[in-house]
Order: C-alpha cells, then structure tokens, then sequence
C-alpha cells in the first residue's frame, strides 16, 4: 500500500510545534462485533476524547475470536499483529500509549489516560495528508521535533488509516445508544490500515533535543479492505493518525511518546475542481416549515474559484443558486439555501452545474428534516405549560427539560428519588412558563436507556397547556428508550399583513429608491428591503421608514454598475416576519450612451428569434427574473441568434461578455 517513503530533513518545519509539550494519547481499544461489553467501553472511550478534544484518539481494533469476518469484515492483518503483541485475551481491553506490556481493563482506561496526558513528552509529532478523490493517492507528510532526549537511540513513526461511520452489527449496542441507527451500529474509528511496512512503525533516528525528522509517504487508499466480505473504504470519512513510539516488536514494552491527528484535506493537480463536502441543516429545531441547509464546498484545483452555480432538487422543485467570491485552493465556503419543508425528513439532491463558467457535473445529496409541533394560541404575553410526570421506580434515571432554539432553558427537573417497590410509582407535576411568540422543545432523558415503564414501573409524561388540553403524551408513553422530545409552539394570533410588490424609481450607476405599500391595521416593528444580485443568493438588507400613508420606503447608494438585481419589501409584525413578491431592476452602465449604441436586441419584444448584436462578444447568457439562468451560448462574433421558442412569455434578462472583460445587461421580452 506504501507507494514511496523517504526521510529528508528541512531547514524550518511547516507542521510541528517546536515548544515544549505534555504528551497526547493514544488508545488502541481491542472490540469486536460479537462482544457483549464492548459498546459500553466505547462510550468510555468516547468520553475521554470528548474531555479532551486534540489530545486523544482512539482506535477500534478489530481482532481476535469476538471479530467475526461477515460482513462488514473490520479485521486486518495489522489489526492481529498489534492484538497479538499485547497477548490480548479479553474484550473490551486496551493499552493506553502502550504503557503497559499487556492489555488494560475498560475501568482502567480514564486514570491511565490522565496520567499519560500530564507527563512531558519527549517529542512533538504533526503533519498533513492531501487525498487526491480522482487517483485515491494520499500525499503524506509527518514531522517529528524532539524537545528532549529519547531514552531510546531509535524510535519507531507509525501512521495509521482510520474510518468512520461503517454500518454493521453489533452484539450489546444498546449500551451505547448513540451509535444505533434503526438496527444497525454506527463504528467509528475503526482501525482499516497501518501504511508502514512493519505495523510497527518505520525506524527514526537521531532522538535528540533540537533534532528534526521529516518523513514523506504515498499511499494508495484501497477500494475495499478485509477478505473476506471487505468493507469500502470511504475517502469522505477516513483519518490519519501518527505517532512515535520508543520501543519495536519483542520487547516488553513500546511506549508511545506521543500522537496526533494528521490535517486532512482532499486536492488534485486540476486548474478547476470544487467539490461538495456535505450539505447539512443549520439551526436547531424550530416551529416553522422554513429550513436552512448550508453547501460545504471545497476548492481541491489549483486556481482561485470566482463563480459557481448550483441546482437544489427538493420535492420536485428546482432552485438556482449562484455563488460569486473568491475561493483559494484547499479553501471551505458554506453556500445557504432556503427550504419549505413539509413534516417529515426528505431528500435534497445537489447539482453543481458550473464554475469559472465552464460546466461542471458533481452532485451529493443530503437531508432536511421538519418536527411536527404542538399549537398554542394565547391572547397574553406567556403561557404557562404543565407537566405530569409518572416516574417508575428508577427516578434517578430521569430527567427533562423545556428549551428554546437558541439553548435557553425555561424549564428543568430531575433526576428524583429511587423508589422502594420494584415496580413504584410517583407524580409529579411541574410547569414551565413560556413567552409568546416562542418555539419551544420538551426533551425528556433516562440515563438506562429503557424509558419509564415496563417491569420497573408503569410510567408516563403528559404535557398540556394552561387550559387542560392534551399537547402531547398519554398514559401509554413511558416506553421511550434513551430521550423522547417535542416541539410547541407559543404564539399569539398570526397578524393579518400583506406587502406589495417594490416599486424601483430613480436608478442610475449605483442608486435606486424602493416603494411599496403595507396593508396592515398596526404601526410595523421594522421595515427594509433585500436587494441582491440576480446571481448571487446573499441579499443585502436595505433600512426602511414607514410614512402615515402606510408606504414602506428606503434607497442605496451601494449598488454595482450593469448589474441585475432583485429586491423584495419586508415588514416585521409581532416578531413576524412578511415580504412582498421579488421586482427586478437594472443599474446603469458607466457610458451609458455608448452601452446603448454598442449591444443591439431586435425584434424585442421576440416571439421566436432575437437578435443580438455587439462588438467582440464571447459568450451570452440569458436570466429569468428570479435568477436562474435558462441559457448560456459561446458566441466569438459580433452577430448572433436566440431561439427563444422554449421560453414562456415575460421579461427576461440578456447578459453579454466581450473579450476585452467587459459585461454588459439588458431586459427582452417574450410575446407570442
């Protein structure tokens, strides 16, 4: 698998610290699928590495009679070498930074953990791996920095392939709840390959303070590891992790002195190549239909990316998002788009159709999700819920809270008191007040992972509102495993606003005045206009004053010349937000006589055919008024045609490049 390795040293290091440090950790927990306790030695490994983010990692190590090889087939050879060199017998067990000559207890883990992480190291250890997505080659680099002496004239660099998120079975999952997904266990950090020759570790030297190793690996990402029944190795949830350790194969011990994560970014030798990371919803859970979803993307080509536009696929609709700005190579950009998203979770398939205007074709797909809530209706200022809490006999277990959005607690209580009988009972009632106009979640939690019921007890929750009507809940809920929650939402009545369409007066280069009407009995929170580009998503947020005459007005004076844009009017009602339909508009062009004399459109209105034109055009591109764009051609004349025979009747906007880099807009119709 190891393509190249070579040793070279360097004048300054790029990656690794030079000041002195306390060692990280490594945990090389030995799991298998058919081991009971297991999971539950996972959740202790998780929680260290979550008390101690950039300092521990561990690695599953799949070996050994509980690691069966059906599918997913997680063993390895490296995996039994390294279990053998611990004369690794019981599962879970583990060696932390191999400390110890034989495998520790789960129980054991924490202390020894700790006691690792406060000793000095005598080295420090960093570096990057760049995946190339086309070649699967992985470009690595790991530097070592000796801030002390080694006890050990040679020390051993190994670097190791990890995966997450691999789908299989798992014998006591219950035990770790959050790695279940429906009947299948979610394995993380998964041991899939140790890219040295020896699985442990490639010879270093010299091991004194100030001494700077550098060393160099390509390696291969295979398709698929195990045999049989091998599992595909995702190049989207792989990691490298690299450490020093003092001591090779047949001796007692092989302490590691310390460890890390290698930066991990994907590349290639393409002048243009985004790629989508992921898409995601952002937010947390809220009473409204109205999702946002972020794009990662990121530019692996080697040219600064300036435009792109991407086709969100959503219940059968289609929108059009383009992205203007500057994206470097290796940079991250999180592009936004907005969802109605019915109760329920649905897909979202993700189009990246061009950048740098050349046509592109890579798509990913993701998910958005819509609770349903509860509805209250109030006439006041808050409402006041109530609880009824039937605990079983395990009180201790449980607890709840009632939150909004942003974190805020209103509401918390539990854990309470273990009862005598084996199978008591207790209610409690409780209350939360919530303001109006809030969305607010009841989240409900039992440490056992089996709920409130059944042979302990038989238990519930029931949530009304403040007149006695049922939110949700019933005498049958007790049985809800690890958390149950739910969504309400607060509200006084829905204020009846309408808002016009804006009306676009006074434009010139980089000005125009905005007007629309308000139909509303009430004086608005706030008024303003969103403006943005016809092809960028991103709107820029226009102040408003509202006059007696129930007129929402405003202007800017930071508009871009030759630029079609879109703008809406808003009005916030009672912490409600309205807006009136999109108008798009023009700015005008510096020179404006000239543009008009060089870029000619006839017959316009078009029924069928238009023609354009313009002196040195190179391409033409044709927007409908919400901003998608319907056409594109490559023209290299002064002259050319525009079957508009597929366009409905209405505006459209004509955009022209000339090969001197100037661009130049104008509006046509089509009238049939």
């Amino acid at each position: 698998m190891a393509l190249l390795a070579f040793t070279f040293s360097l004048k300054a290091q790029q990656y690794v610290s030079t000041d002195p440090a306390n060692r990280n950790v490594i945990l090389e927990e030995f799991t298998g699928r058919n081991c009971t306790w297991c999971p539950s030695g996972h959740v202790i490994a998780n929680q260290i590495m979550a008390n101690n983010p950039g300092r521990f990692w561990a690695i599953n190590v799949h070996a050994g009679g509980f690691s069966p090889s059906t599918y997913p087939n997680l063993n390895t050879p490296d995996s039994e070498t390294i279990r053998a060199g611990f004369n690794v017998t019981s599962f879970p067990s583990g060696v932390v930074n191999r400390s110890t000559a034989s495998a520790i207890g789960r129980d054991q883990w924490t202390n020894q953990s700790n006691t690792q992480l406060n000793q000095p190291s005598e080295c420090n250890i960093g570096g990057m791996a760049v995946v190339n997505p086309e070649t699967r080659v992985a470009t690595i680099t790991v530097e070592v920095y000796y801030t002390g002496n080694s006890s050990a004239d040679e020390n051993f660099l190994t670097v190791a392939m990890l995966q997450d998120s691999i789908l299989g079975s798992q014998t006591g999952m219950g035990d770790n709840p959050a790695q279940v997904i429906g009947n299948q266990y979610c394995h993380m950090h998964v041991l899939r390959d140790i890219i040295n020759t020896s699985a442990w570790g490639d010879p270093i030297s010299p091991t004194t303070q100030g001494t700077l190793i550098t060393r160099s690996y390509e390696y291969l990402i295979p398709e698929s590891i195990g045999n049989p029944n091998g599992v595909e190795v995702d190049i989207n949830n792989i990691f490298f992790l690299a450490w020093v350790s003092e001591r090779q194969q047949g001796v007692t011990t092989r302490p590691i002195l310390t460890g890390c994560e290698l930066d991990l970014i994907q590349g290639v030798d393409s002048p243009i190549y985004p790629t989508i990371k992921g898409i995601s919803q952002v937010g947390g859970a809220t009473c409204t239909h109205t999702k946002d979803i972020e794009l990662n993307v990121q530019n692996i080509g080697t040219d600064v990316l300036t435009s792109m536009t991407f086709e969100v696929e959503f219940e059968g609709a289609t929108q059009t998002i383009n992205w203007e700005g500057e994206l470097p190579q290796y940079g991250v950009e999180k592009i936004g788009a907005t969802l109605e998203v019915p109760f329920g979770t649905y897909p979202v398939h993700v189009t990246l159709t061009e950048a740098n205007g050349e046509p592109m074709y890579k798509q990913a797909t993701g998910s958005v999700t819509c609770i349903e809530w509860a509805e209250v209706e109030i006439e006041g200022e808050e409402e006041v819920l109530k609880l009824e809490l039937m605990q079983d006999k395990f009180g201790n277990h449980t607890t709840w809270e009632f939150t909004t959005p942003d974190g805020t607690v209103l509401a918390s209580g539990g854990p309470y008191p273990m009862l005598a009988s084996a199978t008591g009972t207790q209610l409690h009632i409780e209350h939360a007040t919530v303001p109006a106009n809030e969305c607010v979640k009841f989240t409900i939690h039992d440490d056992m992972g089996n709920g409130i019921c059944c042979s302990y007890g038989h238990g519930y929750y029931i949530v009304k509102d403040s007149q006695g009507n049922v939110l949700f809940g019933d005498e049958d809920d007790g049985e809800f495993g690890e958390e149950a929650s739910h969504l309400i939402s607060v509200r006084n009545p829905m204020p009846q606003v309408e808002v016009s369409a804006t009306e676009v007066m006074n434009v010139d280069y980089n000005h125009a005045d905005f007007a629309a009407h308000l139909t509303f009995d009430g004086y608005p929170d706030e008024v303003g206009f969103y403006c943005r580009k016809v092809t960028s998503s991103e709107p820029m947020i226009i102040p408003g004053f509202y006059n007696e005459f129930q007129n929402i007005l405003g202007y800017t004076d930071d508009l871009e010349h030759s630029t079609i844009y879109m703008v809406k009017a808003y009005a916030i009602v009672d912490g409600y937000t309205f807006y009136g339909p999109e108008t798009t508009f023009q700015t005008w062009m510096e020179g404006v006589d000239e543009h008009e004399n060089n870029l000619k459109l006839y017959p316009n209105p078009t029924a069928n055919m238009l023609n354009v034109e313009s002196e040195g055009m190179t391409s033409v591109e044709v927007y409908n008024t919400v901003g998608q764009r319907v056409m594109t051609m490559e023209v290299n004349s002064n002259k050319t045609q525009i079957n508009t025979e597929n366009l409905n009747n209405g505006i459209y906007f004509l955009r022209v490049r000339a090969n001197d880099g100037t661009m130049l807009n104008r509006t046509f119709s089509v009238a049939r």
